[in-house]
């Protein structure tokens, strides 16, 4: 441990006496560690912030049933473009016939615009939802209240503002028994939703909730956009309440046994698979090109301790001389690259997070500081001034004590 010491404290003034041979040896590593941790934090930034988005949207234990299923081709496309609409007597179905099934609720959207006094807001996600909705926790009001299933079985003209829209319509008057127009038809504000902040730069809080029924009064019978959210009695019985549903739809829509689903099944771990299969390529693509300039930067080191071994053949030849053995001169050359390299990765990874801070900050890209970024930053450094430097630390140690100390 005193012999790692003192390399370490040699290593340190080395790089203390050549300061700016020493930061132009370790800029490669710097730049390489500071995009890396970069790279990484904007990425786990993302991945739990797309994580949340989805399981505010869908429910950890709920699942949707839509129109379409996840198309990965063109033939696929074409083969389920021609899908029926999912209807309420298929809701009606799903909760017949499946016994661990809770809830479901139909839910449909369009856009419109919502209007009080003369404030405006413009392309307001208007959306219709029967009346199991209050059952799921993707829905919730922050001041106020929901809609109740007898308000949306009364067909009521009632709404659950998001809560940007009740913040550009009402400011800081509240909103609560006031009436919006929304598209042709006034509402009576019943509550505003909790904020959910922004996705990429688009705010998720410009809606309105509304009741089925005055969606289809608003905007008709035929709209396409219609999906069921369906919640299992218990979380442990989603697998079984999925293979239900899919027996309830097959049966509604009269499937003959070797027939394909005309629908689609989704739960939040299918939207999850979906984005990391989406993004977990781009994002290697992303790290491994970076991590190239590590390969350079390894480069760059072992040149210089090749220098430093020159510069330093006397003294090495002494060390030998009074009895070094070669091991310590290895030890010792190893230690030098080691600290310098890592040296550069500790400089890179302050950067690292600094940059990722300063990018989340200034563009809609979330990031997430981790720390185990930071040891594989410094760790990715260490191990890269070990295997470049090991080339000069063995060239060292085969030099002979005589001819070295006949150096000038």
């Amino acid at each position: 441990m005193n012999q790692f010491y003192e390399a370490a404290v040699i290593a340190l003034g080395a790089i203390w006496a050549n300061k700016l041979r020493s930061f132009l040896t370790v800029l490669g590593n710097i730049v390489a560690v500071t995009s890396i941790i970069a790279v990484v934090s904007l990425v786990q930034g993302m991945n739990g912030y797309v994580t949340n988005a989805i399981l505010s949207g869908v429910g950890a234990d709920n699942f949707t049933i839509q129109r379409m299923p996840v198309t990965r081709t063109e033939a696929d496309e074409e083969r389920v473009r021609n899908n029926p609409r999912i209807t309420l007597d298929e809701a009606a179905a799903v909760r017949k016939y499946s016994d661990n099934v809770g809830a479901v609720a139909a839910q449909t959207q369009s856009r419109s615009m919502a209007s009080f006094g003369s404030e405006t807001v413009d392309g307001v996600q208007v959306q219709g939802v029967s009346r199991d909705y209050v059952y799921f926790g993707t829905f919730n009001a922050e001041r106020g209240r929901l809609i109740n299933p007898a308000e949306i079985d009364a067909n009521r003209p009632v709404t659950v503002l998001g809560w940007d829209v009740a913040d550009k319509l009402f400011g800081i008057a509240d909103p609560i028994d006031k009436m919006v127009k929304i598209g042709s038809l006034h509402f009576r504000v019943v509550g505003v939703s909790e904020k959910k902040g922004s996705f990429l730069g688009n705010s998720q809080d410009t809606f309105a909730i509304i009741p089925l029924s005055v969606f289809r009064k608003m905007f008709g019978s035929r709209f396409f956009g219609m999906q069921l959210l369906v919640k299992p009695k218990d979380p442990e019985l989603v697998k079984a309440a999925m293979d239900e549903a899919t027996v309830a739809l097959r049966i509604q829509r009269r499937l003959r046994p070797n027939e394909p689903d005309n629908f689609g099944m989704f739960t939040s771990d299918t939207f999850l698979d979906i984005y990391h299969t989406a993004t977990n390529g781009i994002f290697a693509v992303l790290i491994g090109v970076v991590a190239l300039s590590l390969v350079v930067g390894g480069i760059v080191i072992m040149n210089i301790m090749l220098m430093v071994v020159s510069e330093r053949t006397r003294e090495i030849g002494l060390r030998k001389a009074l009895g070094a053995r070669r091991r310590d001169i290895v030890w010792q050359i190893l230690t030098e690259s080691v600290t310098l390299s890592t040296f550069g990765g500790v400089i890179g990874t302050g950067l690292g997070f600094i940059l990722a801070i300063v990018i989340s900050k200034l563009s809609p890209l979330p990031a997430a500081v981790q720390g185990w970024s930071v040891a594989i930053g410094i760790g990715i450094t260490a191990v890269v001034g070990l295997f470049f430097g090991l080339y000069p630390a063995m060239r060292a140690a085969r030099l002979d004590p005589i001819e070295a100390l006949r150096r000038e």
